[in-house]
């Protein structure tokens, strides 16, 4: 069985969604809570490429600090948009799962379910 991760944020519905769907199937993925054990940014750019997305395709553009960092700018490259979702964890889309060299964004949570092998 392919080791399984969940990036979590358990205030968040889809979150806690995506992981009860895991736990009725018999799954207990590792949790990462990625807000309380913030992802640097080799550990982002392994990510992103485990879900084959830009790095502006993570960001959580209705986060306070998105607008604060002024994000929206069509500007910044991959590298400023990564130091900021380090710098500040809020700004990752979630729930995340990993599973092998595979990850998807489980929103709707169902997503998640894609990717088990």
């Amino acid at each position: 069985m392919t080791d399984l991760t969940l990036y979590h944020n358990p205030r968040c519905s889809k979150s806690r969604g995506a992981l009860e769907l895991l736990q009725d199937r018999g799954l207990a993925p590792t949790i990462v809570r990625y807000l309380d054990t913030p992802l640097d940014a080799a550990q982002l750019h392994d990510l992103l490429g485990k879900l084959n997305i830009s790095a502006r395709q993570l960001l959580r553009t209705g986060e306070d600090e998105y607008k604060t960092l002024n994000l929206a700018d069509a500007s910044l490259s991959d590298e400023q948009l990564i130091a900021a979702m380090a710098a500040h964890p809020k700004l990752i889309e979630r729930p995340i799962l990993v599973a092998g060299d595979k990850a998807v964004i489980g929103r709707p949570p169902e997503k998640v379910l894609e990717i088990l092998p």
